[in-house]
C-alpha cells in the first residue's frame, strides 16, 4: 500500500447485528460508564432535523483512552410506513494519528443493545437484589430490548406490560413469552404498585404515572428522555428518590432531570461503579436512574464490535 492510502474500516448493519451480543453490550456499557466519571469527555449533543423537520438526528463525540469518535441517531418517522427501523445509528471512530476516519460501524440494532445495557447495568447494582417484577411503559422495539437486558440481571417472575394501544400491547406480550418472560398486560397503576422495577422507553412529553403508586425499594430508569421537553416520570419523584445517571451535565439539561429540581445534582452511576458514591443505602430506597445516552458508549460499543470482528 502506498503512503499516502489508507484502510477505512466498514461495518455494515448487516455485521453489526450478527456481532452483538448482550454481553458484549453490557461491558461495553459499564466500561463506558465508569470512563464517564473518570478520563473521559463527552461533548455537547447537536441536534438538527433532515429537510422535513419531522426527521430529526442528533449527533454525540466523545474522546476516550483508547479513541475518539461520533455517533449520528436519526430517527424517521416515516419508515414504519416502508418496513423500515425508525431508528438508526452509525459510529464514526477517528485513526488517532491521522485525524481521519479510521472505522464506519452501521449500528442500528447495535444501538438498542448498547441503550438496553445501560438500564441493565444500572439494575445490576442500584435494584434490590431480590426483585422479580418489572413494569416496562412502552410497546416499541426498545422496550422489548430492556426487558431482555433485565432479565440477564434479574431473574425476573413476571413484565408487566404498560400499553396505549391494546393490539401492540398483546403483540409484545407475545413476543416476550417467545423468549421465556411471562408477560401480561396491565394498567399503569397497578403495574407500579406490582413492580420491584420500572422501566419507560417511550417518546413521552409528560408523566406516565404517578409517585405515589410506586412502593418503597423500587428502582425506576427513565430511558426515552434525551431531548428538551421530554418527559417520563413525575416530578414528585425525582424530588423524593435517590437519583443517578450516565452523565450528570446532560440529564440535567436534555435528560429526565431536566425536570427535577433546580438544585438537583444526580450521581455519575460511574461513581457508584467505581465505588466512590453510595448506590442504594437501604431496601425502602427508591432509586431512579436517567438514560439520555451518552457517546463514551457508542464509542465503547464500536470498539468492542471492532475487537469481536478481529
Amino acid at each position: 500500500m502506498d503512503a499516502g492510502e489508507r484502510l477505512v474500516i466498514f461495518l455494515s448493519e448487516e455485521e453489526s447485528s450478527a456481532l452483538v451480543t448482550r454481553a458484549l453490550a453490557y461491558d461495553a456499557a459499564r466500561s463506558a460508564l465508569l470512563e464517564a466519571a473518570g478520563s473521559g469527555r463527552s461533548f455537547p449533543v447537536v441536534v438538527g432535523h433532515g429537510s422535513s423537520p419531522s426527521n430529526r438526528f442528533t449527533v454525540k463525540s466523545a474522546a476516550a483512552a483508547e479513541g475518539a469518535g461520533v455517533k449520528i441517531g436519526s430517527y424517521w418517522p416515516g419508515n414504519t410506513e416502508r418496513g423500515l427501523p425508525r431508528h438508526n445509528s452509525v459510529v464514526l471512530l477517528f485513526d488517532q494519528d491521522t485525524g481521519r476516519i479510521g472505522a464506519v460501524i452501521e449500528a442500528g440494532l447495535a444501538n438498542a443493545f448498547r441503550t438496553a445495557a445501560a438500564d441493565a447495568v444500572a439494575a445490576d447494582v442500584l435494584a434490590r437484589p431480590g426483585a422479580r417484577s418489572l413494569a416496562v411503559f412502552g410497546t416499541g422495539p426498545q422496550a422489548w430490548h430492556e426487558c431482555l437486558a433485565l432479565a440477564e440481571v434479574r431473574d425476573l417472575d413476571v413484565v408487566h406490560v404498560v400499553a396505549r394501544d391494546a393490539d401492540r400491547g398483546a403483540r409484545f406480550v407475545a413476543d416476550l413469552a417467545a423468549e421465556g418472560l411471562n408477560a401480561v398486560l396491565t394498567g399503569s397503576e397497578e403495574a407500579c404498585r406490582s413492580a420491584d422495577i420500572i422501566v419507560t422507553a417511550t417518546t413521552s412529553r409528560a408523566p406516565l404515572f404517578e409517585a405515589a403508586w410506586v412502593r418503597p425499594g423500587t428502582h425506576v430508569a427513565g430511558m426515552g428522555s434525551d431531548a428538551q421537553g421530554k418527559q417520563e416520570l413525575p416530578v414528585d419523584l425525582l424530588a423524593s428518590a435517590r437519583l443517578f445517571c450516565d452523565w450528570p451535565e446532560q440529564s440535567v439539561t436534555i435528560g429526565e432531570f431536566q425536570h427535577a429540581p433546580a438544585d438537583t445534582r444526580p450521581t455519575a452511576l460511574g461513581d457508584v461503579l467505581a465505588g466512590r458514591a453510595p448506590g442504594r443505602s437501604s431496601p425502602d430506597d427508591v432509586t431512579v436512574f436517567d438514560s439520555s445516552g451518552i457517546a463514551l458508549q457508542d464509542l465503547h460499543l464500536g470498539m468492542a464490535l471492532l475487537r469481536a470482528r478481529g
